[in-house]
């Protein structure tokens, strides 16, 4: 079975708004409301794909109740921790404007409902796929990551981890399946500035050498690269198109590569299927489908 852990996850309320005017009252030329989070979108993506998951978390009041109730109209399964006060976030995202987004808070999460979690976890064995991708909310311990990866440690259950900084560094010494940072954030680590595919290649085997089993470095305009657990690098320039909206790129990647590796247990296809999938979405104005993949993952060459 397949999990993916959205610590905290929202209803995005996505508009567009034609001359947009601060300090004057504005109208929507578009609206649009889904489920959001990062684990919501890689098990959005898997779905697409035809591949059954449960998204786990923990959502709070009636706006909690929606993400579950269109997660479920969407054929995602339900494995949500409901929480008994709070509201699930509203996040604004104003499309006509690239990258303004106003995000909320969420609900207080406590130690017992961790507790919940970590029970629905315990189950997990051999076969087993493990998404665990964003931040961690404030009030939960900044090790959340790392209990869970050592809980699981030894079980046989393939884990990949989209998280940055310490999130990410901490669970290395569990040698998590799959990791993606992005240029940036790989450079953050190293306190380097990596602006070519050639470039990110070692600092990748880095993270390979603390655990890591294989490193996906996603680079925006400038491609993708993975330093696999084989030894063997791919590259690829990113394929042609349009940005048309970059949120959930990654998640896409991420989930594209794992349905690739779970489909055939080879690591080019798995990433020509994680660049398909993450440039799929960055091109459209919902999270890729299955076909607008399949139509990318055809054009990419090695």
């Amino acid at each position: 079975m397949i999990y993916t852990v959205t610590f905290n996850p929202s209803l995005d309320y996505i508009v567009s708004v034609n001359n947009f005017k601060l300090g004057l009252t504005n109208r929507t030329d578009s609206e649009l409301l889904l489920p959001g989070g990062k684990g919501i979108n890689v098990s959005t993506v898997l779905m697409n794909l035809g591949i059954e998951s449960t998204a786990l978390g923990f959502v709070a009041g009636f706006t909690g109740e929606e993400v579950i109730r269109r997660l479920e109209g969407m054929g995602v399964k339900n494995g949500f921790i409901r929480l008994e006060e709070g509201l699930t976030r509203i996040n604004l995202k104003l499309k006509t404007i690239d990258g303004t987004e106003i995000n909320g808070q969420g609900p207080a999460i406590g130690e017992e409902q961790i507790n919940l979690l970590m029970k629905k976890l315990d189950i997990l064995g051999e076969g087993d796929v493990l998404f665990l991708s964003g931040s961690i909310p404030v009030s939960m311990p900044d090790d959340a990551y790392r209990k869970i990866m050592e809980m699981l440690d030894g079980k046989g259950v393939l884990t990949a981890v989209d998280a940055t900084g310490f999130l990410l560094m901490n669970v290395l010494e569990y040698h998590p399946f799959l990791i993606k940072p992005n240029n940036h954030e790989l450079g953050e680590i190293f306190k380097e500035e990596l602006k070519t595919r050639e470039s990110v290649i070692p600092y990748g085997r880095k993270l390979q050498e603390m655990g890591a089993q294989n490193v996906l470095v996603s680079m925006a305009g400038e491609g993708a690269v993975l330093i696999a657990a084989d030894g063997k690098v791919y590259d690829t320039p990113a394929p042609e198109g349009k940005l048309v909206n970059g949120v959930g790129a990654g998640d896409s990647m991420v989930a594209g590569f794992m349905a690739g590796y779970m489909e055939k247990h080879d690591y080019g296809h798995a990433f020509r299927m994680g660049v398909a999938a993450g440039s799929a979405s960055a091109f459209s104005e919902n999270l890729a489908t299955k076909q607008e993949i399949e139509e990318i993952y055809r054009k990419l060459a090695y």
